[in-house]
């Protein structure tokens, strides 16, 4: 998560009777009082435009072809999430870019998407120079039915350098396996904050109560970036008992977290921060436009596609990345 969240910034039934724990969270995980956060516009009934999806699906595929190997990287991610399947020849081609973060990337989806054509170029992948592809190649194979080598992620958890030990974390978290809960938490114990947060953030998508001590924590410190890292990963499971938490940064006096949190809520099924969304995509800063097009992608409504449509033709790559990958998230 560390690294998409990163990487697109520059363009992741409980129940008791009464009080807090109804929602199944104990009484030290509810957030305080909060300023309320401006309301959400009436929902306009769009449908949504074939055109535009059209375009955004090119801006995308033009994006996956570019010079700059994080643009590529971040497309394939998209390409992932919202084209599925059909961006499957692409996945298989970035198989073979020149970059190991490319390569890593398109592992990570043809993971993801179990693409069986992805089965011998990952075989090869494997055993590569790059200690990251070789990550990559091991998760994917793993969600391909081949584990002969996912025993490695043990070893590579303590691995010297530290995008290795995140990238471990992360491909645990998304495999989704209890069994790796014991690699993680000692990898809560790592000398690297980043790594730390990554290993909390794949705990609690295996549902472990100490990731989420970890990510609600992270929601109030004193870096704008940690905190944003956090709340996607509070969010990531898509359990609405963090909204409290979500909902409390709305208001944050942090620009850029306040449309994390924005995001954060879309992704648990509320629109409450449509309104700070549409006030950072006026923004002159790329950064907060990227992370508004990434909030209304999340929230998902169609009437977002007015704002969205001119950001296609914005100058600024990553952020007609952002705003083609949210267009195609959108429903009617």
């Amino acid at each position: 998560m560390k690294k998409l969240i990163c990487v697109m910034l520059m363009l992741s039934g409980i129940g008791c009777a009464g009080g807090p724990r109804q929602q199944g969270l104990p009484p030290h995980y509810m957030p305080g009082p909060a300023p309320q956060p401006p309301a959400p516009p009436p929902r306009q009934n769009l449908s949504i435009d074939p055109d535009l999806r059209e375009e955004a699906k090119q801006e995308l595929f033009a994006a996956a072809a570019g010079n700059d190997p994080v643009l590529r990287a971040n497309a394939i991610e998209a390409m992932q999430d919202t084209l599925g399947a059909d961006a499957g020849d692409t996945i298989l081609k970035d198989l073979d870019d020149p970059e190991p973060l490319v390569r890593f990337a398109a592992e990570m989806a043809a993971g993801k998407l179990k693409l069986r054509a992805a089965y011998s170029r990952l075989v090869q992948l494997a055993d590569e120079s790059d200690v990251n592809v070789r990550v990559g190649a091991r998760y994917a194979l793993h969600r391909l039915g081949d584990t002969r080598r996912s025993h490695d992620f043990e070893a590579y958890a303590k691995y010297p350098d530290r995008s290795v030990r995140g990238n471990v974390a992360l491909a645990l978290g998304l495999l989704g396996e209890p069994t790796a809960l014991r690699v993680l938490r000692g990898m809560t114990n790592d000398s690297d904050p980043d790594v730390r947060l990554q290993a909390a953030e794949a705990l609690w998508r295996l549902g472990d109560r100490d990731g989420l001590d970890t990510l609600v924590v992270g929601t109030v410190s004193q870096y704008p970036d940690d905190q944003i890292i956090c709340l996607i990963a509070l969010a990531e499971p898509r359990d609405a008992r963090v909204a409290g938490h979500l909902q409390a940064k709305l208001t944050s006096e942090a620009p850029e977290v306040a449309l994390a949190a924005a995001r954060a809520m879309g992704m648990i099924g509320s629109d409450a921060g449509y309104a700070i969304a549409q006030k950072g995509a006026k923004s002159v800063d790329p950064r907060q436009k990227v992370l508004a097009a990434l909030a209304f992608g999340q929230i998902g409504r169609a009437d977002a596609q007015p704002i969205l449509a001119p950001m296609l033709k914005d100058p600024n790559a990553p952020v007609r990345l952002a705003a083609a990958t949210a267009l195609l998230q959108l429903k009617s």
